[in-house]
């Protein structure tokens, strides 16, 4: 199946390793054609051990409680997934555990999130050590022709085509005590999960785009969807990302270009004309017009500024671009 779906087989065996959500609703779809079976995703909850998900299930399982091991999943989720969100919470009829799973060009199939609600439900048993039923199950998609497979898997009401995947657990089975708790393990796995969790998202996506930008610039105008496949992400996830960052991929392809225009221009060898194509604009009179807007003066006007010692600003009249409060120290991009 992955060879059919071109995706490295062996990139499962690394934890650093991402797919793309459009890449695994593939998966899925190719999966279910091939067996036949309609809630294969399901079938996720009888191989599932904390083991699976590795610093974040240990986590889990030294966690005193199920409450405070789904607070910990949330908190480390995008471990796991960077194209879902996850968030648990206290409602008057008891715990939620809300999953919602964001597709890029295509739209999620319904077996991603079933089969995140199944390894929940299953870890909170193996957790525990005893059967938990929930109160209650929410899934998204319509209600299927067999509802056999899903009353095995979750042993609980079922509604179907609702708001969001969820599930509702009962505040008591939520706040026992867990047989594996150990605060001592508990504090280590947090650490381990702190510095796996800064290391892979290196900080901020805004920074790790902006990298991936000034490596490909040169080739042209990069386009999102190059950039999200770079960084394992769908485009809605990078999207997303970025906004949380208060920033979007339009003002920080602007705000790169602007930085290493600066940059370029300081180097007396570097013609304009390799400047605009460094740049990735295609079109020499595009870079022209950008730079006048960035600095209200020509790419030629600024460089002998810059040679007879006079600082050149940025102009105060805002534009019509957006532009991003935010100030980043400028990256020196590859020569080709």
């Amino acid at each position: 199946m992955f060879k059919q779906l071109g995706l490295d087989f062996a990139a499962l065996d690394d934890p650093d390793a991402r797919f793309t959500q459009d890449s695994m609703t593939r998966l899925w779809q190719l999966a279910v054609d091939l067996s036949g079976n309609q809630a294969i995703g399901l079938n996720m909850a009888r191989v599932v051990r904390p083991a699976s998900f590795h610093v974040v299930g240990y986590a889990l399982m030294s966690s005193r409680t199920l409450a405070e091991g789904f607070e910990r999943l949330v908190r480390y989720q995008r471990i796991i997934a960077e194209s879902s969100d996850l968030s648990f919470r206290l409602e008057p009829d008891g715990y939620a555990l809300i999953l919602t799973v964001h597709g890029d060009h295509l739209p999620p199939t319904r077996h991603s999130a079933e089969a995140s609600l199944a390894c929940a439900l299953s870890l909170c048993s193996w957790l525990s050590g005893r059967l938990i039923q929930p109160r209650r199950v929410l899934i998204q998609g319509p209600q299927p022709a067999d509802l056999t497979p899903y009353k095995v898997a979750f042993h609980a009401p079922l509604i179907f085509g609702a708001a969001h995947d969820a599930l509702v657990f009962e505040r008591a089975d939520m706040e026992a005590p867990l047989p594996t708790a150990n605060e001592a393990m508990a504090t280590l796995h947090d650490r381990f999960a702190g510095e796996y969790l800064a290391r892979f998202s290196e900080s901020r996506v805004t920074h790790r785009a902006r990298q991936v930008l000034c490596r490909v610039l040169p080739q042209g105008e990069p386009k999102r969807e190059m950039v999200a496949q770079s960084l394992h992400m769908s485009q809605r996830t990078l999207q997303r990302r970025l906004q949380e960052e208060g920033t979007s991929f339009q003002t920080l392809l602007d705000d790169t270009r602007r930085e290493l225009a600066e940059q370029y221009l300081a180097q007396p060898s570097m013609t304009l004309l390799e400047t605009a194509y460094l740049l990735g604009f295609a079109d020499p009179s595009n870079f022209f017009r950008a730079f006048r807007r960035w600095f209200a003066v020509t790419p030629g006007e600024y460089r002998a500024r810059m040679c007879s010692g006079v600082v050149v600003t940025e102009p105060e009249e805002a534009s019509n671009e957006p532009v991003s409060d935010a100030r980043t120290p400028a990256y020196i991009a590859p020569t080709p």
